[in-house]
């Protein structure tokens, strides 16, 4: 995280936070603590998404096995390459994060320790960076020189890890390892309450935000081809084998799953958006689960028809998607390239539906995208109606186009449900119908002093822009610019505590950046770096640290944080 700040501001922002209120015309942010206790809900939603991740690939390995059987190879190579090439990737991508998040070759992770176990006794702790340049040091108060030696014990067991590891990803279930990890802390996490066994609140919320980004990658370079294809196989034979419909149906709903999970996912990383209701995420479901299977539908028919056309219209629906997410500067990643094909994989899920990428009034964006999908939707399966085989009587085709449509109209009115009723900041009233509004869950902007009517002092909301991108390689937090982020101890451990300055139980992990805006996650859930250091803390500290980000106030405080970043 580069940015360079003055220390003065930093600690002159360190005793009373600022707060960010809603402008007029806007719903106020709403505020929630920031650690939620893990309800055996959120128990029997991992337990589920663990169903839906082997029903899905369990049933398209049967069919592909079944083609194979029948001796339908060319069926039985397609469905076996939508099933190898996506779980390949989304595996190496998972190692890669692994192999970061383990590895700790400069032993900051105990220096960092060692300062939040002394913190206890001084009055402050800080870790600071260098110039931009990235030639500095580490400061710690009371830190404890580390020299990096590990004993034979603890050389084996990681020697243990990375073989379990290295094995779970060669056998294609890191989603099903994460997910039964995830299970464990957030049983942990409720069980478990002695402070001398550690935390596990930031570790279960990285944890889940993995696994929505796994899960959603995988999803759309899987199950979403897969069914395409599927459906396309039962149209051109006019005939439904029951393993055909079986993994349809079970690549559906993990699609419209996972556009619900990564959705909650993300509500509940961030502490200044309400989290979404199992009633709200089973009616979404329901909406994504009727538009994309009539989004399904029309493609399979049109490419029943024309496989080249078919293929000519989703490159270019694609790469007029990428250009219309990158044009809008989304700010997801931690480096330009990232960025990049953050956007192209962003502009695969825009081939089948909505996907909120960007602060802003998202009703406009949305009914945009809905009218030129219903119109692809018309002309595609109007195509099919009148260049359709002898086989297929007039009746039999009436039948397919009110199944299609009827789907599209399902998905709408659950869509109207969600929005109007079961939103997490609450239902839209007749005011923010307009274009010109924030869209459903925006946050306000404009930053102000107020002691009155603060939030919490331990949340910030988003500032009025979003997080500038790194360029550095894999340099530690710390190493590549000034005051990146700073821990407080309790308030009652200050000597020199203002009056007015609340009494807050645990550290305070200050990121002297502004906030990135919904529905982006926020930094430290992006950079692993920032992870791996309040993981650290969370195991060192008495109780859960919490995540301050900097709030900048007046246009010309942001100008001039703009021109140190």
């Amino acid at each position: 995280m580069a940015a360079k700040s003055d220390g003065a501001a930093a600690s002159l922002q360190s005793e009373i936070p600022p707060t960010c209120l809603p402008s007029p015309g806007q719903r106020s942010p709403q505020y929630r603590p920031a650690e939620k206790e893990y309800s055996l809900l959120d128990c029997c939603w991992t337990l589920c998404a663990l169903l839906v991740f082997f029903s899905d690939g369990a049933s398209d390995l049967w069919l592909a096995a079944d083609y194979y059987l029948r001796r339908d190879y060319w069926w039985f190579a397609l469905t076996l390459v939508f099933i190898i090439i996506p779980s390949v990737v989304v595996q190496v991508l998972s190692f890669r994060w692994f192999a970061y998040d383990y590895s700790d070759s400069n032993g900051t992770g105990t220096a960092a320790a060692a300062a939040v176990a002394a913190s206890s006794a001084e009055s402050h702790f800080s870790t600071k960076g260098s110039d931009p340049r990235g030639a500095g040091h580490s400061v710690a108060v009371g830190a404890v020189p580390t020299t990096g030696t590990r004993t034979k014990v603890q050389t084996c067991c990681r020697a243990c890890i990375w073989l379990f590891q290295s094995l779970v990803h060669i056998l294609q279930l890191s989603q099903a390892w994460r997910y039964v990890h995830a299970l464990y802390l957030g049983v942990q996490s409720r069980w478990r309450r002695d402070p001398t066994h550690g935390h596990v609140y930031w570790r279960l919320k990285f944890e889940s935000a993995d696994i929505s980004m796994l899960r959603l990658l995988e999803t759309f370079l899987k199950s979403a081809p897969q069914l395409v294809l599927q459906l396309s196989i039962m149209v051109h034979a006019t005939q439904v084998l029951p393993l055909q419909g079986l993994s349809a149906s079970a690549s559906l709903v993990s699609l419209s799953w996972m556009m619900v999970s990564y959705q909650k996912a993300l509500r509940d990383s961030r502490d200044d958006k309400l989290p979404m209701s199992y009633k709200a995420a089973v009616v979404q479901m329901l909406w994504h689960l009727f538009t994309v299977g009539a989004r399904a539908m029309a493609f399979a028919l049109f490419a029943s028809v024309s496989k080249l056309y078919f293929g000519i219209f989703v490159v270019a629906h694609w790469c007029a998607m990428t250009f219309w997410i990158i044009q809008g500067e989304t700010d997801f990643c931690m480096s330009k390239w990232e960025e990049i094909i953050h956007n192209m994989m962003v502009g695969v899920v825009y081939v089948f539906c909505w996907f909120s990428v960007r602060e802003g009034p998202t009703r406009c964006r949305m009914l945009l995208y809905s009218l030129v999908v219903l119109a692809e939707n018309v002309a595609l399966t109007a195509a099919w109606y009148l260049y359709r085989g002898p086989h297929t009587s007039d009746f039999s085709a009436v039948v397919v186009v009110c199944v299609v449509a009827c789907s599209y109209a399902l998905g709408t009115f659950f869509m109207f449900v969600y929005y109007c009723l079961l939103h997490p900041d609450g239902p839209v009233s007749a005011g923010h119908l307009g274009c010109g509004m924030m869209g459903a869950g925006a946050v306000s902007d404009p930053c102000l002093s107020s002691a009155t009517s603060a939030p919490p002092p331990d949340l910030v909301s988003s500032p009025p822009r979003t997080l500038q991108r790194t360029k550095g390689g894999d340099q530690e937090v710390g190493a590549e610019g000034g005051d990146v982020f700073q821990v407080r101890p309790p308030a009652g451990l200050r000597t020199s505590a203002p009056r007015l300055s609340p009494k807050i139980e645990g550290p305070v992990i200050r990121i002297d950046l502004p906030r990135k805006q919904y529905p982006a996650w926020d930094a430290h859930f992006i950079d692993r770096r920032l992870r791996k250091t309040i993981l650290v803390l969370e195991s060192a500290a008495p109780v859960t640290p919490r995540i301050q980000y900097r709030c900048l106030g007046t246009p010309k405080e942001v100008m001039e944080y703009e021109t140190t970043v």
